[in-house]
């Protein structure tokens, strides 16, 4: 992508003002990435206009879909807490697309296989011509989004490998524009997985689509906000809860948060508060419904900071919320999520029976949340010393 003075400055305004606020420190990485996710709004705006002109009906389609289909996307991948979630947050608000769509990868792909299943379901009533579903899935998709936005983006499923490579061919060719944050380099997508000379072309198809940019700071953006501040809150009441709220705005920087689900097995996981790549719920939520380990991972694939309010503490007379407590917290120590949780009591006055395999379980659950506050494991030192 060539870079010039864009006309379109919206997402340069927007980060100016941030900085300005003191909400974020100057970063040239990001400041780069900024350049050209406003250069690309540009380019949306230009092409836009243009498709326009040339909308006298379906026999100029071929054509309006060759004027977005060289208009060229970002993949911006890095490690955690370099800004990349915040970034594609301001682009999503500012750009000039209306048919947008941001989505995790994951959920994404967990959708275009219900659709190909509904597709040959159809196909085997007669309802349908045509065996192949992709070609209409990924009409389907491109009718309703222009633009899509990725977060996360990753493949680790053979399923999802083995049709990348025909599903964007075809996404490509409708117009469909791609932006996507990754922490994983293109090259390596993928990486180790079955048949992978299989999935090889699509990565040399993404990056002909795409502009990919490495954010490589040297600064882990979302620990220094942290630095300093307590991340287990106790005990509960109104000072733990404007602390919780006072990290929420500095870790997402003041932005709008949002709701959304995540897929997980066919079954939604609703998450009631998420903005910046951190997700925000209460203990009702995560351990008071039916939800797993699976679920629980499903979470920490999704978010790299959680924030968990309201912790009571637990006896034998609520071992079921015990178990899932116990099973949530295993799963973000061993993903190393940063996890800012208010609590009724210290780790090790959280569960009040002393008999029973929850009490033995707790033990260890207590000395993981005190390990989880330190700063040897938001720095990610436990990750990396054991990966």
């Amino acid at each position: 992508m060539k870079l010039e003075l864009p006309v379109n400055r919206a997402l340069g305004a927007r980060y100016d003002a941030l900085v300005a606020s003191g909400d974020i420190c100057e970063d040239p990485v990001q400041r780069e990435a900024v350049r050209h996710l406003d250069l690309l709004n540009t380019r949306l705006g230009e092409t836009r206009l243009a498709s326009k002109k040339s909308s006298l009906g379906w026999l100029f389609a071929k054509k309006k879909n060759q004027l977005w289909a060289s208009v060229q996307g970002l993949y911006m991948w890095g490690g955690v807490g370099r800004g990349k979630t915040m970034l594609m947050d301001l682009f999503y608000e500012v750009t000039v697309i209306r048919r947008k769509r941001r989505v995790h990868f994951h959920e994404f792909m967990a959708e275009v296989h219900e659709r190909i299943h509904a597709h040959r379901q159809a196909h085997k009533r007669g309802e349908v011509k045509g065996d192949d579903p992709i070609p209409p899935v990924a009409a389907q998709i491109a009718e309703e989004t222009r633009l899509l936005l990725f977060d996360e983006f990753s493949v680790t499923d053979i399923a999802d490998a083995m049709i990348l490579g025909r599903l964007f061919t075809q996404l490509f060719e409708l117009g469909v524009i791609v932006v996507a944050t990754s922490n994983v380099n293109p090259d390596l997508l993928y990486k180790d997985g079955l048949n992978r000379q299989l999935f090889t072309p699509f990565i040399s198809l993404l990056k002909s689509k795409v502009s990919v940019l490495h954010l490589d700071s040297p600064t882990d953006y979302r620990l220094e906000k942290l630095a300093g501040s307590p991340v287990y809150l106790t005990p509960l009441g109104e000072e733990a809860r404007v602390q919780m709220d006072d990290l929420w705005q500095r870790l997402t920087h003041g932005m709008p948060s949002h709701k959304e689900e995540l897929e997980n097995k066919g079954r939604k996981i609703p998450v009631p508060c998420t903005a910046a790549g951190a997700a925000r719920f209460t203990f009702d939520d995560l351990c008071m419904q039916p939800l797993g380990a699976s679920d629980y991972l499903r979470i920490a694939h999704a978010y790299s900071t959680l924030f968990l309010d309201g912790v009571p503490v637990l006896s034998k007379a609520r071992r079921n919320e015990a178990k899932r407590f116990i099973a949530l917290i295993d799963t973000l120590y061993d993903n190393g999520i940063k996890l800012i949780i208010s609590a009724a009591a210290e780790p090790a006055d959280l569960y009040v029976s002393t008999d029973g395999t929850e009490a033995f379980e707790f033990d260890r659950t207590a000395s993981r949340l005190i390990e989880m506050r330190s700063e040897p494991y938001l720095a990610g030192e436990r990750r990396e010393r054991h990966a």
